[in-house]
C-alpha cells in the first residue's frame, strides 16, 4: 500500500508540475516578447556613473538564474563573488565615480556583509564616494551602510538598532500531543540540532553559545558602525539598549544618519557628487549587476580556482535544489580541478550548515586526493559547520571572516516512531512477520528495543570519534584538544581563530592570495567552478529522461512561501540521508 501511494502521488506530481511548466513557459515566452517591444536598451559598461547596490538582493555565492526572473524584468541574481569582484574593479574604473547603496530589508548573511563591507572600504580609498538611502534602515543593512560617506533616510524613517535575538522553535509538545515519539541519538553536549524535538526550550550549553555567538557578532557590529559613524560604542550599545531611535530625526540627533531627505533630493546630491547636471530629467546610475557582465580577468594560463560548495552536504544528485552540495556533484567538480594542469592552486568556497556524515567522509576524501596533486586552502562564507568543517579540515589553511558560524564538531541521529498517532488517533496497525530479531530495525511501525538503541549510540559514538580524529589531522591537534573545543559547539571566526580551527580572519580574496603563495605564483588567473546554471537548462534536461517527477519548481516555492520552504528543505533533505547520521547545524541566523 506504501508503494501503491508513492508511485500514485509522483506520478500526479508530475501531471500538476508538466501542466504548470507548460503554462510558465507559454505565457512566459509571451510576456517576455510583450515587454521587448519598446523597451530601452540595457546600459553597457563605462556608460553610467554611479553604481548601484540593492541590499534587498540576495547574493548566493555564484549567481544562479531561477524561474522567476527568466521570463520576467526582475532582476537577475548576481553572486557574492561576482559583486566583489565589481567592486574591487570599481575602485580603479575612472569612469567609475561612486556607489549608491540602497540600504533595503537585507537578506544576506552577516560574513558576506562584512566581505562587502570591506570590499567598499577599500572602494572608498581610492577617493570615491559612497552614499546610501533608504525609507527605513533595518539593523543589519545599517551595519553595512553605515560605511558610506553620507547616510540619508526618509523624513517617515528610521533607523532599527535594537541588538540581537535568536529564536528557537519547540516541536516537543506537538509531538507528544500527537503521540509520535521522537528516538533521538547525539554527541557533544553542544549539539543542539535534536532539541526542538526533545525539549521545550534551550538547554543551558545552548543557551551559552547562543549568548556567545550574540556577544562576539554584536561586538563586531557595533566596532564598525561605531568607527564609520565617529561614535564610541558606549554610545552605540545605549542607543540599542534603551531603544532611543524611534525616527528619522532621533537617528540625526543620535548621530547615525547624516540627513533627512526624500529620495528625490538624494538623486540631486548623487548627480552633483557624479558631474551630471541638475536639469538631467533621470539619474545616469546603472546596477552593479549589469557593470559586473562585461567586466573580464586576467587571461594568464596559470590558474587559481575557487570550487564553491554552497548549501546542505546530501547524498548521491540531492534533492536538486540549486543550492546544495551533493556527494557526487561536488566530486565531479573537484576532479575536474584536479585534472586541470592549468590550475595550479585551489580554493574551496564553503557556505554550509553540514548535513550527511557519509556525504561529508567522501567529499573529504576526495579532496585528499586533489591535495596530493595541488595545494588548496579553505574561504568560509556565512556558514562552515559541522560536516561544513569536516571537508573543511584538512586544507592547507582555512579562512574565516570574523562571524563565520563554524564548528560544531558532533553528530546525531533521528528518527519518529509515529505508532501512538497511527494507533490511537488514526486508527492505522501494524503488523510484521520477520525470519530474524532485527530485520525491520529503524523501521518505524514499532517502538524501538533498548538493545536497538544502544547500536544506535554505538553509531553516533563511533562516528563522533571519526569527526574529532579528521580534525586532529588536519589541525595538527590531539582527539583530547578537539573534543575540548568540539561537543557540537559553534564558534564564530574570532573565536575559532583563537582555538585553532581556523588560520587566519580573512575573506575569499585573502584566501586566494594564501592559494598564490603557496602554489608559487605571481600573475594567475581566477576561475569559478561549478558553472552558474539557470533552472530552464536544468529543467529541459530532467524533461528529457524518465525523470519528470524531478523538475524543479522549488523557486516558486520559495517565493510565494518563504517560511515554510526552509523547512521543507530540510525534511527533503533528511530524505536522502542514505546513513542516517548527521553533521548538521540546523538554525539559520536571522536578524533584520
Amino acid at each position: 500500500m506504501r508503494e501503491f501511494f508513492k508511485y500514485f502521488l509522483a506520478s500526479l506530481l508530475a501531471i500538476l508540475i508538466s501542466a504548470i511548466i507548460l503554462g510558465i513557459i507559454f505565457f512566459g515566452v509571451i510576456g517576455a516578447a510583450i515587454s521587448s517591444i519598446g523597451k530601452e536598451t540595457t546600459t553597457t559598461l563605462n556608460s553610467s556613473p554611479i553604481l548601484s547596490i540593492d541590499l534587498g538582493e540576495h547574493f548566493n555565492e555564484i549567481g544562479h538564474e531561477e524561474f522567476s526572473t527568466i521570463f520576467s524584468n526582475q532582476p537577475k541574481p548576481m553572486g557574492l563573488l561576482e559583486l566583489l569582484n565589481a567592486i574591487k574593479k570599481a575602485k580603479t574604473d575612472n569612469n567609475i565615480k561612486g556607489i549608491y547603496i540602497k540600504s533595503n530589508l537585507n537578506s544576506n548573511g552577516l560574513s558576506s556583509l562584512q566581505e562587502i563591507r570591506a570590499a567598499l572600504e577599500d572602494f572608498k580609498s581610492s577617493g570615491k564616494f559612497i552614499i546610501s538611502y533608504s525609507d527605513m534602515i533595518p539593523q543589519l543593512s545599517y551595519y553595512l551602510s553605515s560605511v558610506a560617506d553620507s547616510v540619508f533616510v526618509n523624513p517617515l524613517g528610521s533607523v532599527e538598532l535594537k541588538g540581537l535575538a535568536s529564536n528557537i522553535t519547540f516541536y516537543k509538545g506537538l509531538l507528544d500531543k500527537l503521540e509520535v515519539k521522537p528516538e533521538i541519538f547525539y554527541a557533544g553536549q553542544f549539539k543542539s540540532a535534536t532539541e526542538p524535538f526533545r525539549m521545550n526550550k534551550m538547554s543551558d550549553p545552548n543557551r551559552k553559545q547562543l549568548a556567545q555567538l550574540q556577544e562576539d557578532v554584536w561586538n563586531e557590529l557595533v566596532t564598525k558602525m561605531a568607527a564609520s559613524r565617529g561614535l564610541d560604542t558606549a554610545q552605540i550599545n545605549d542607543i540599542a539598549r534603551n531603544l532611543k531611535v524611534k525616527t528619522a530625526h532621533d537617528a540625526l540627533q543620535y548621530k547615525l544618519i547624516d540627513g533627512i531627505k526624500y529620495k528625490d533630493e538624494v538623486e540631486t546630491i548623487l548627480k552633483e557628487k557624479s558631474g551630471q547636471a541638475a536639469s538631467d530629467k533621470e539619474l545616469d546610475m546603472m546596477n552593479i549587476r549589469d557593470y559586473a557582465k562585461d567586466l573580464s580577468g586576467n587571461s594568464s594560463k596559470d590558474k587559481i580556482a575557487v570550487l564553491v560548495g554552497e548549501g546542505q552536504i546530501l547524498d548521491g544528485d540531492g534533492t536538486g535544489s540549486l543550492f546544495e552540495i551533493t556527494s557526487n556533484k561536488f566530486i565531479k567538480e573537484i576532479r575536474k580541478v584536479r585534472d586541470n594542469d592549468e590550475i595550479k592552486a585551489v580554493v574551496i568556497r564553503i557556505n554550509s550548515p553540514g548535513g550527511s556524515a557519509l556525504a561529508s567522509e567522501v567529499i573529504l576524501r576526495e579532496l585528499d586526493l586533489l591535495r596530493k596533486k595541488k595545494p588548496y586552502v579553505v574561504s568560509m562564507g556565512d556558514v562552515a559547520a559541522s560536516g561544513g568543517y569536516y571537508i573543511a579540515c584538512h586544507a592547507d589553511s582555512i579562512f574565516a571572516m570574523p562571524n563565520t558560524i563554524t564548528g560544531s564538531i558532533g553528530v546525531f541521529a533521528m528518527m519518529f516512531n509515529p505508532q501512538g498517532l497511527m494507533s490511537n488517533k488514526l486508527g492505522i496497525s501494524f503488523d510484521t512477520e520477520k525470519n530474524m530479531p532485527y530485520a525491520d530495525f529503524m523501521n518505524m511501525t514499532r517502538p524501538i528495543t533498548d538493545y536497538e538503541k544502544g547500536i544506535m549510540q554505538e553509531m553516533i559514538d563511533t562516528m563522533y570519534l571519526t569527526f574529532r580524529t579528521r580534525v586532529a589531522d588536519g589541525r595538527k591537534r590531539s582527539v583530547e584538544y578537539i573534543d575540548s573545543v568540539g561537543q557540537g559547539r559553534v564558534w564564530t571566526g574570532v573565536d575559532a581563530l583563537s582555538n585553532g580551527l581556523v588560520d587566519a580572519i580573512g575573506g575569499i580574496d585573502r584566501a586566494v592570495q594564501s592559494a598564490a603563495t603557496i602554489a608559487g605564483l605571481k600573475d594567475y588567473a581566477i576561475t569559478v567552478y561549478p558553472r552558474a546554471v539557470n533552472q530552464m537548462e536544468d529543467l529541459f534536461k530532467n524533461m528529457q529522461g524518465l525523470d519528470k517527477d524531478k523538475v524543479n519548481l522549488e523557486s516558486v516555492f520559495k517565493n510565494q512561501f518563504t517560511e515554510e520552504y526552509k523547512y521543507y528543505q530540510m525534511m527533503k533533505a533528511f530524505q536522502t540521508n542514505r546513513s542516517g547520521v548527521w553533521m548538521y547545524w540546523p538554525y539559520t541566523w536571522e536578524m533584520n
